[in-house]
């Protein structure tokens, strides 16, 4: 019987060697896949990660380029503006008519808020209208000389502007109590 237990131990092993042979050979062809599959997502993700990084420099770049450059379209457009006030005051010089002179800075002012206005730019009308923290700033309460003005702008001493209605400049007003 031990002699049948060693036969039967010795055909066991020669059973799993050949099998075993192939077990190792199916786990060597299965690790090798893996690890072929685990350099391939890896090769992947460094150039996702590559492209990515030149999209987040080249936007970037973008978007300086574009602060830079923000301002050039209302500067051409305001090149001519300067022009004139520089031929208003070569000859302002020698102008003796005072009424040309306002006429002129008149036109020039004219042709600037021409300008201003085509790009988006409005003055603010506060005058009368109730005070509004959100559109004004106010610098003195003075006594309202009606009933009706009371908590109303009285005078405005600075402008206040919108840019495509977004308030720019808050409106320095008074403000009747």
């Amino acid at each position: 019987m031990a002699e049948e237990n060693q036969g039967e131990q010795k055909n066991g092993s020669q059973d799993q060697e050949p099998g075993s042979a192939e077990n190792h050979s199916e786990e060597q062809t299965t690790a090798g896949s893996e690890n072929d599959r685990i350099t391939e997502l890896n090769e992947k993700y460094v150039r996702l990660y590559a492209e990515f990084d030149n999209y987040r420099k080249r936007t970037n770049r973008e978007k300086i380029e574009l602060i830079n450059s923000a301002g050039e379209g209302i500067i051409k457009d305001l090149l001519p503006v300067l022009d004139d006030f520089e031929r208003a005051i070569v000859n302002n010089e020698n102008a003796a008519d005072l009424e040309s002179v306002k006429e002129g800075f008149h036109l020039i002012f004219h042709k600037m808020q021409h300008i201003l206005d085509n790009k988006g730019l409005k003055p603010m009308e506060v005058k009368g209208h109730p005070f509004d923290s959100e559109l004004h700033e106010a610098i003195a309460n003075v006594p309202a000389p009606s009933d009706e003005m009371k908590g109303k702008v009285i005078e405005d001493v600075e402008k206040g502007y919108l840019l495509n209605e977004k308030v720019i400049r808050y409106a320095k007003v008074v403000v009747g109590q």
